[in-house]
């Protein structure tokens, strides 16, 4: 069986000691190397040799018996965790080493939230064990407190109970027999309900031995499938220069010189596979096939990336650490950046973490990376790859943004030939859940390829926010309505759309700025302390209570990246070298002080022309731009959505007559109109021979009824109001056909109770060679529109001829229809004021029938009478 195991760590835990005396204990080499010695079996870079810390992980085979396990050693120092965390998707199991005179830092609190991020059993190896200040049951609770219950000693003769006490099933056989069988400890570690913990000195080959005998007897045995898959996980490159794609073979097998197929739709590619070449350490073995459980290195592929599926796999999660420090690159005389952002981007496709940035406007380049020791790296990877010295200015913050209240922004792009429209609600997410996508917008309104079209556009690109011109995260986009046309609409009309839509919606927000966060660990002298809580206390820190350990003082907490980014070298020179600063990435928090940082920074979001947030629309046959304020007002879609301030606003203007829904939204809708088709004379809708009466209100005024010949008549957009009532559009995902009936019910009620002529219109326009039908069923008319004929077009000629000699209401959230309506002398409610309205008939229908019930059971009185009268 083969098996992928992950070693990961603190720095300075001994992770690569680790991994030296498993491969000589194991018989994988001879030699037992040393890190202090330069002469490591994985640290193999000149670089690594020279700091004594992995930079770029590892992969070495490891013979277990019948087992093949390929060990991936991974990096310990913060500043290149993104390397240690892409190997995360390609793991069975994983071997975290913690040292066991430091116990559990902050970065291993984030090595262990990716560890559950990814679903990944853990093996956990205290080592340092030989050295004095260890203490193994102090240890043990340690790991039970801060990283899980589960966290089991597994030299300890209570071994097996503490194992049973993880799970009700096994607890109970062990009750009966007093033991815990081998199976049942293997799918408890399978499940991470246990997490197995040795305690041993990986220098003097203490504990390590029994370490992997319990991961050949208990380590997850993955399962393969016949068809072809892969993972890929790493991009780099050998020493002359061939692009290497590692990944894992996760079903099937793969052949040197087979063709690979990666990415959709018009990214989809093939490329032939060239050579295999299975690693182990520096050198490697070419291999004409590859099975499922190896981890290959495959030349010959140039569009690979890490997180990319190939077969059956579909691509892995985003990774959950991004950089926070941005520095720009001041070049040698005589290197033009356009020649040398190719050999950036060259190792930007190695290193995910590491962002070349280009500012065209002022030919500024820059990277954003993870810190200082990272910064070091990768300028002596230019020099010796590239020969070139190249030099950083002194770095900035990567801040970011996002909103803290719930907004409807609206993209419109129609210059000639051209048209799209998109509304997306926009609301704040949970923090550190970057962008997430969903849609409530009805397949009948905007078929199902364009709504994909719009998610592409929304995650094609990190947007920019309007206070500082950085990157939006922690955003929720829904999409609510959308429109194109048949004939003018293309792919990029959306682009457009979508993206002013953003822009549109982050004008109008609530905007927050957020900084990166370091966790700290912060060891000094007692009498240091005062001092560095008043210096954390200043940055905008948070601080937990400090921690007496032996002759020195602990102190926990987070702060912001900007004041712990070079604090360890105030910390060195306070202490006198006696303290020690330990930092990893906590995520983004709100910024304390984001007045100073905006006014900084000095963005204006109205004169960035790469991120417009006006619309464009099409008069009198040309392009127009509308300020992105003035954009609801000639939208030709309305969504129906309502923001909590309208609601506020609109609750005391609902009205219970059933002629009208609110009257301030009755006055803007007739100010487009006017704007559009001219003004409208109030006076040409009432009897010749009556004046109209105002009736003042305190923010509007209403016309006095006309009088009418017939029945009063309502025609209810269908589509338009199943999808604009949340019970009735969850329902319409499921069963479109019942969503339809419980409207009809609805309305049904309605109609018998408000006596008039409900006309139910749908959709049926798409259908071929549909001649359309109309129906009387339960006392209301449900009409499907013929082939070509919208639901819009039918109410608009409806309400034309019904209006001549009845009063006629029209429920729909459709803006366009609404304007239509009003020059036909109807009269229009919002499906939510109409919601309001259905609400109250169902209520006073409620009471009736209590109030007959009573009567029946002679519970009537006089007074109960009196009051119906």
């Amino acid at each position: 069986m083969k098996k992928v195991i992950g070693i990961l760590a603190h720095v300075d835990a001994g992770k690569t000691t680790l991994s030296e005396a498993m491969l000589f204990l194991s018989g994988a080499k001879r030699k037992l190397g040393r890190v202090d010695h330069g002469d490591a079996f994985l640290d193999t870079d000149a670089q690594e040799r020279e700091r004594g810390i992995t930079i770029f992980s590892k992969q070495a085979i490891l013979p277990m018996g019948e087992d093949s396990f390929t060990l991936l050693d991974t990096p310990g120092h913060v500043d290149f965790s993104a390397e240690m965390e892409r190997t995360l998707s390609v793991l069975d199991c994983a071997i975290l080493v913690i040292s066991g005179t430091d116990g559990v830092q902050s970065h291993t609190r984030t090595l262990w939230n990716l560890l559950e991020r990814y679903n990944l059993p853990v093996f956990i190896f205290v080592n340092k064990m030989d050295l004095s200040g260890s203490d193994r049951a102090k240890l043990t609770e340690q790991l039970r407190q801060k990283l899980s219950s589960g966290c089991v000693d597994f030299c300890s003769s209570d071994r097996d109970e503490s194992i049973a006490m993880c799970d009700e099933a096994v607890l109970e056989h062990f009750l009966d027999c007093g033991t815990v069988n081998d199976n049942d400890i293997a799918s408890l570690i399978s499940d991470r309900k246990v997490f197995p913990c040795w305690f041993g000195s990986a220098l003097k080959l203490q504990g390590v031995e029994e370490f992997l005998a319990a991961l050949a007897k208990f380590s997850p045995s993955p399962e393969y499938g016949s068809s072809f898959g892969a993972r890929v996980f790493k991009i780099s490159r050998d020493n002359k220069g061939n692009r290497l794609t590692w990944m894992k073979v996760t079903g099937g097998t793969l052949a040197a010189k087979a063709m690979l197929s990666s990415g959709e739709g018009d990214n989809r590619s093939e490329e032939k596979a060239d050579q295999l070449r299975l690693y182990s350490g520096e050198k490697f073995q070419p291999v004409e096939n590859a099975e499922a459980g190896d981890v290959i290195a495959v030349t010959g592929l140039s569009k690979t990336c890490p997180g990319q599926g190939l077969g059956f796999e579909s691509a892995s999660m985003a990774a959950m650490l991004e950089p926070v420090l941005h520095y720009s690159i001041i070049l040698p005389q005589g290197i033009d950046p356009h020649t040398f952002l190719p050999k950036l981007r060259e190792l930007e496709d190695e290193d995910p973490m590491l962002r070349a940035v280009y500012n065209e406007r002022t030919g500024e380049l820059g990277v954003r990376l993870m810190g200082q020791v990272q910064l070091e790296v990768l300028g002596r990877l230019i020099h010796d790859r590239f020969g070139i010295d190249v030099e950083f200015d002194t770095g900035s913050i990567v801040y970011r943004e996002t909103i803290e209240n719930s907004v409807e922004g609206v993209g419109h792009f129609e210059p000639l030939r051209h048209y799209a429209e998109a509304h997306i609600l926009m609301e704040p997410g949970k923090r550190g859940s970057g962008i997430t996508v969903s849609s409530r917008c009805s397949t009948d309104q905007l078929d199902l390829n364009w709504q994909r079209l719009i998610f592409t556009h929304l995650l094609e690109r990190e947007h920019v926010g309007v206070l500082t011109g950085s990157y939006i995260t922690d955003i929720k986009f829904t999409l609510l309505a959308g429109r194109a046309h048949l004939k003018h609409t293309e792919g990029g009309d959306f682009r457009q759309a979508v993206y002013r839509a953003v822009r549109q919606g982050l004008m109008q927000a609530k905007s927050v700025l957020l900084e990166p966060f370091y966790d700290f660990r912060l060891e000094l002298p007692s009498e240091c302390v005062g001092r560095a809580m008043t210096d954390l206390q200043n940055m905008g820190g948070s601080i937990n209570a400090p921690e007496l350990e032996d002759d020195h003082t602990l102190l926990t907490g987070f702060a912001p990246v900007a004041g712990l980014q070079n604090y360890w070298q105030e910390v060195a020179a306070y202490t006198k070298g006696l303290g020690r600063l330990f930092c990893s990435l906590r995520g983004y928090e709100r910024c304390g002080n984001p007045d100073e940082i905006i006014a900084k920074i000095g963005y204006d979001p109205d004169r960035d022309t790469d991120n417009p947030s006006d619309s464009v629309f099409c008069e009198h046959g040309a392009g127009v731009s509308v300020k992105w304020d003035k954009v609801k007002d000639y939208m030709h879609v309305d969504s129906g959505w309502i923001s909590d301030e309208q609601k506020a606003a609109q609750s005391g203007f609902y009205s219970t007559s059933p002629r009208l829904g609110n009257s301030a939204l009755d006055k803007e809708v007739l100010a487009i109109f006017e704007r559009t088709y001219g003004k409208v004379d109030p006076q040409r809708y009432l009897p010749r021979n009556k004046q109209a009466e105002r009736i003042e209100t305190e923010s509007s005024y209403q016309l006095k009824e006309p009088k009418y010949s017939g029945p009063e008549y309502l025609l209810v957009d269908g589509y338009n109001i199943i999808f604009a009532w949340d019970d009735l559009k969850e329902l319409a995902q499921v069963d479109i056909g019942a969503a339809r009936s419980l409207l009809e019910d609805v309305l049904v009620n309605y109609q018998s109770f408000r006596k008039c002529e409900v006309i139910l219109v749908f959709d049926a326009y798409k259908v071929k060679g549909n001649p359309g039908s109309v129906e009387k069923r339960n006392g209301i008319y449900i009409v499907y529109t013929k082939e070509a004929q919208t639901a819009d077009n039918y109410i608009e000629r409806t309400t034309y001829q019904l209006g001549k000699n009845h009063k006629v209401r029209v429920a729909t959230s459709d803006r366009l229809v609404q304007m239509i309506i009003t020059g036909h002398s109807a009269f229009r409610m919002s499906a939510q004021a109409f919601r309001a309205e259905v609400e109250e008939t169902q209520t006073r229908i409620s009471e009736l029938i209590a109030e007959y019930n009573r009567r029946n059971r002679g519970e009537w009185k006089i007074a109960d009478a009196e009051k119906l009268l």
